[in-house]
């Protein structure tokens, strides 16, 4: 404030301040600043300035976590889906020079024991899909030779890569057989081993007995037992099995289990002569 000393009407002279305006007390307080106390325009002013951006910003920050906790419930089901879906579609995979190959054609090879003991050439016709030069695709017929090895087991499986269907852009697939062993009218195979089981009568069992025993390539083997034949007795031949594939040279054994053949009738002498027999042995 300033004002004009002596002026009749009151106007302001220049440069003339109010010293006991600006002068302060000791004991005042000193003078808030003029930017930190604005009046009650600017004040008002600013609070409506700052309400359309703060609520702005909140608008935004409650968007944002409404989208991440949509995202955090929606995100397992999808991801769940998604491996669902590859799983069930997936019917070709990739080969090592990036095409991809349809899925193997899968056959079995049904062997005896025989060939499997001995090993064999066996011949297997397949019909696969072939694509012509032009990009047609028909049908053709296809023979496989296959040499089955001594010793392979059921399950073994043989694998002719690329001899498999054919699709335009891919590789062609594989064709895997896989063994499977014809049931023998004698015998049973217990992984290297060879079972066998033979019936004798009673009276061959107490005083022993001598047998042939017909072996698998058509030989038959002269076997000579003289120990007293109990049901469930077993007489092992050692080298006489299925060869090994992983052992040159080497077979399992021949397990021969006798089955002792009990008589369904017996008269009284026959009776009474067993008992005194049995009981002098006893």
């Amino acid at each position: 404030r300033y004002h004009e000393e002596g002026s009749p009407r009151g106007i302001p002279k220049r440069g003339s301040y109010e010293k006991a305006y600006f002068t302060r007390s000791p004991l005042s307080s000193p003078p808030a600043s003029r930017n930190t106390s604005p009046s009650p325009l600017s004040r008002s002013t600013s609070k409506r300035s700052l309400t359309p951006i703060r609520s702005a910003a909140a608008n935004l920050l409650r968007s944002m976590s409404r989208r991440k906790s949509a995202e955090a419930t929606t995100l397992p089901s999808t991801l769940s889906r998604s491996v669902s879906r590859k799983a069930s579609t997936t019917i070709m995979y990739s080969n090592s020079n990036g095409l991809m190959k349809p899925p193997a054609m899968e056959m079995t090879l049904e062997c005896t024991l025989e060939e499997l003991c001995f090993g064999c050439i066996k011949k297997m016709e397949i019909t696969r899909d072939s694509v012509t030069d032009d990009g047609q695709l028909i049908q053709e017929d296809e023979v496989l030779t296959i040499k089955v090895k001594p010793g392979w087991r059921k399950g073994t499986k043989i694998t002719f890569e690329g001899m498999g269907n054919e699709m335009p852009g891919a590789d062609p697939a594989d064709v895997i057989f896989t063994v499977l062993e014809k049931r023998h009218h004698m015998y049973r195979r217990e992984g290297d081993d060879l079972e066998l089981a033979v019936e004798i009568p009673l009276v061959k069992a107490l005083t022993g007995c001598i047998f042939a025993i017909p072996l698998l390539g058509g030989e038959k083997m002269i076997l000579t037992i003289d120990d007293i034949i109990y049901p469930g007795y077993q007489k092992i031949i050692p080298g006489h099995g299925m060869p090994k594939p992983h052992e040159q040279g080497e077979r399992g054994n021949l397990i021969i289990t006798m089955l002792v053949k009990f008589p369904t009738e017996l008269t009284d002498e026959q009776r009474s002569e067993i008992v005194s027999i049995l009981r002098d042995s006893c």
